[in-house]
Parts: C-alpha cells; structure tokens; sequence
C-alpha cells in the first residue's frame, strides 16, 4: 500500500468473474506502489466496460466518446505536464473506433499510458466480433464465424516504434502490476495490451485458455531489439507476456511543443497569446 489510496466505495456493474475486476486491482495496486498523488492522476476512457474502469477508482477521469480516447488523453497531458495520464478502455474502443488515434498517438509519443482491456469481444453491446476476436469464433452477428484475422496491436505498435509495448493477462495480478509500473514511468507512449477474460459473452477465450496460450519472456529477452521484437508479436501459437519493446530515444510530444519553448507553466495558468496558440495548433496538426 502507497502513501495515497486509490480505492472508490461505489457499485461495479461488471459480470461477476468478469477479467475487469482483475485489471482494475492490478492498475490500483501499481499506483499506489508508486506512491501517486490521486490529485494530479487523470484516467481518460472512451465508451464500453472497460471504459467505466475510472469510475471505480478516487482519481479525476474524462469519459469521452467512442474511439476518442486518446486525442482527449494526449491534450490533457499537453495542457499540464505535471499529470500522470492514462488512457484506459478496451480493445474495440483503441482499436476498432479508435484505430485511427491509436495509430497516430503512436507516431507523437505523448508522455502517456495506454491499457486495453483485450476480451476479444464487444462485450457492452451483446458478444459482437471485435477486432482481435479469433477467426472462427461465433457470434450473433457472425452466425458462420468470423472469417478475417484478427487485428495484431502488438505488431501494429512495434511497426510503428512505439516507445513502450508491452503485454498482460489479467489473471497474473502481480505481474500485470509490475507491467502497469514500468508503463506508467515510462517516458513516452506507453502501451499495455491486456488479455482479459469476458465470462458471459467470450465462452472460448477463457481463463484456461489464455493461461495455456500465453508464456513470459525471460531475463535474456531484449526488448531494445526492435527486428525481435516483432518477430515475438508476429510468432505463431503461444502469445508473449511481459515487455515486448522499448525504445527510450524517441522524442516526446509535450517536450516538442512551442508552447513550452519559454514558459514551462501549465497552459491554464497563462494569460492567452492568440500568437503562441495559433502555433500550438498548428505543431499538433503535423
């Protein structure tokens, strides 16, 4: 236990046994061991369960819409610096609805983390194909099964250099833990892709299955060996846990800014120069 406490007396609207509950303890359990101030933590989500995620937490959150996740996220953290920011939802809000943003987040490097709940469902509106639902898998909308491979964030992120990829599975709490602690003080865009078990609506990837279908990588993996690490996110069988890449010599979008060339302030606590965010806008259009 931290300094501060994270815990928020409210009722939770998830599935009992549902792999949110798990997530939600880990990323709990990881601030807290930081020793983070709830005052100065912002948690972003977008639409979904796993989007309701901070509002289980004492910490301020912005609920935005479907797929705007982290656009929100990342001017939240350029507008005040000084904020831990986590952008947190699941696998159809990043990834589907939010693909785009997921993409080009990437391509800034925001001071930032990124955990996705990873059912391989659309869990909120009924058991749809997401898109990392496995080929094969029925649904009520894909009655035959789904028939185009699934979405790889892994491989899409490390394609991208992403500064931070990393994998967990919901069910490993004290590593999922440790992999949310060395998210979020990383410097950088961080991504954490959570393997999160859906009981009502995902009957094949269960606990049992992502137990058998997942392994760590071990001390003499090197997650700074780019050309590696996408042949990891790219291997056929068994998914890969634990830090997948890392590159710490991108530049940071908040550090780019002509916003801060002069001032290191927070944004809110200047008097506005129509000049100087003319700029602002136009270095975040690039």
């Amino acid at each position: 236990m931290g300094v501060y406490d994270f815990e928020h007396a409210i009722d939770i609207a998830w599935c009992p046994g549902c792999g949110n509950f798990r997530i939600l303890k880990s990323v709990k359990d990881a601030l807290e061991e930081l020793e983070l101030d709830p005052r100065i933590v912002v948690f972003v989500s977008g639409i979904g369960q796993a989007a309701k995620t901070p509002q289980y937490m004492d910490v301020h959150y912005f609920n935005g819409l479907h797929g705007r996740t982290l656009p929100a996220a990342t001017a939240i953290k350029a507008s005040n610096r000084g904020l831990t920011v986590i952008a947190e939802s699941g696998d159809g809000d990043m990834y589907g609805e939010g693909g785009n943003h997921f993409m080009h987040a990437i391509r800034r490097n925001p001071d930032i983390t990124n955990i996705v709940h990873n059912n391989m469902v659309y869990a909120l509106t009924k058991g749809q194909a997401s898109p990392t639902t496995r080929q094969g898998f029925v649904t009520p909308v894909q009655t035959q099964g789904v028939t185009e491979e699934p979405f790889n964030p892994i491989a899409v992120a490390i394609a991208l250099d992403a500064s931070f990829v990393a994998r967990a599975f919901a069910g490993d709490a004290r590593q999922t833990t440790d992999i949310i602690k060395k998210a979020v003080t990383h410097k950088g865009y961080a991504l954490v892709d959570i393997f999160q078990p859906c009981v009502t609506y995902n009957k094949v990837n269960t606990y049992a299955w992502f137990k058998e279908n997942t392994y760590y990588l071990d001390d003499t993996y090197d997650p700074s060996d780019r050309e590696a690490a996408f042949r990891k996110a790219t291997e056929p069988g068994r998914f890969p846990l634990g830090v997948i890449y890392l590159n710490r010599n991108k530049s940071v979008f908040e550090e780019t800014l002509i916003a801060y060339r002069h001032d290191d302030r927070p944004l809110y606590q200047r008097t506005v120069d129509m000049g100087v965010l003319k700029d602002l806008v136009d270095s975040m259009r690039t």
